[in-house]
Formats: structure tokens, C-alpha cells, sequence
């Protein structure tokens, strides 16, 4: 989760290094709600986001009400008679990190959360491999997964990361407000650490 790189440095990403922040956002639901309302998500309540997340519309709404209180959504105009709270966020995303200069609580939430965000990555990645015989051919040849070992040194293990985000920035949702006919939301997940 270290973004320190210019290219993940943007402004409209929520810089998070507080350890009530993570605590904040250490919950499957919040997480899924902050997707659906960052890059440009339309505003939506708590009923439409329910869905997103599998919850209740109430226990929606207290998820809603924490992440308001983190300051990563805030209540957007009503759709009508007011009557429904609609939620958006102005963020296009997160960079969460607590860093070598964090407090033992910061680096222990920044574990904890690192650890759900591996859960969801690797769930997602599971229900892929249960659907995949399922995708047209075109998208069944197109994703991959692949585990590479380099020699690098730390300089140039920056360097590359800088590249490989370089490269995700071109298809950014936030960059693409009208994507081509046939494409997809896709997830990557890209993980550079040293070995043992």
C-alpha cells in the first residue's frame, strides 16, 4: 500500500496515515461503498448502495454515517422531497500508508487493513477462477495472473512501480468518463515487496 510515487500522489486521493482513519475504513461494506462512490460515482443512497454491499439499508446507513465522520463521503443534494439522504464522495481514491515514520498504532492499523484489502483482492481473484469458463473467449485469453521474481535494486524497484502505475493511469476510470464499446471494469492487483 506504499504511495509515495507522484504518479499515486494525486490530489484527489485521500492521503490516509492515522490509525482512526484505517479503523474507520477496516470493514468489507465501507470499502465496497467507497468504490462505488470514488472515480466519479454518481451519488446514491443507502438503499441503492446496500445492494453494492450486501447489507441492510440501516446497517448500510451506519457505514455511511462512519465513513462522513472520517470525512471520505459527505451527504450530496437530495434527488427531490428530501426525503432520502443521497452520499458522494469528492476523492478518487485512497493511498494508505502508514510509513516508517508512523506511531505502533498506525503501523498496526495499517497491518490490519492491509490484510482485509489482501482478503477482498483474493476473493475477487477466487470468483474469477469459479467464472471464467463461463467469459467469451476474448476475456478468458485476456486476463492473466503471473508471479515473477527480478533482481532489483531498491532504486530501480521505484522505478518500476512508477512505471507500472504510469501505465494504469491511461485507463483509470476517472480518465475515461466515456469508455469504449465492450470494455470492462477489470481489477489489478499489483503487489512488489523484497523476499526473504
Amino acid at each position: 500500500m506504499a504511495d509515495r510515487t507522484p504518479a499515486r500522489l494525486d490530489p484527489g486521493r485521500a492521503q490516509i496515515r492515522d490509525a482512526a482513519t484505517m479503523r474507520a475504513l477496516a470493514h468489507p461494506a465501507r470499502i465496497a461503498i467507497l468504490d462505488r462512490l470514488f472515480e466519479g460515482g454518481a451519488p446514491a443512497t443507502a438503499t441503492e448502495l446496500a445492494e453494492v454491499c450486501g447489507l441492510s439499508p440501516s446497517a448500510t446507513s451506519y457505514h455511511l454515517r462512519e465513513l462522513a465522520k472520517a470525512q471520505l463521503i459527505e451527504e450530496a443534494p437530495s434527488r427531490g422531497d428530501g426525503r432520502e439522504r443521497v452520499w458522494r464522495s469528492h476523492l478518487k481514491g485512497l493511498n494508505i500508508e502508514a510509513g516508517p515514520e508512523g506511531g505502533a498504532a498506525e503501523k498496526a492499523a495499517d497491518r490490519e487493513l492491509s490484510v482485509m484489502f489482501l482478503e477482498i483482492e483474493d476473493a475477487r481473484a477466487r470468483a474469477w477462477l469459479a467464472r471464467r469458463d463461463d467469459e467469451p473467449y476474448e476475456w478468458y485469453t485476456a486476463a492473466t495472473s503471473a508471479d515473477l521474481q527480478i533482481q532489483v535494486t531498491a532504486d530501480e524497484l521505484r522505478e518500476l512501480n512508477d512505471q507500472v502505475f504510469a501505465l494504469f493511469e491511461r485507463y483509470a476510470r476517472s480518465r475515461r468518463p466515456d469508455p469504449p464499446e465492450g470494455s470492462r471494469q477489470v481489477n489489478v492487483t499489483y503487489r512488489s515487496f523484497p523476499r526473504i
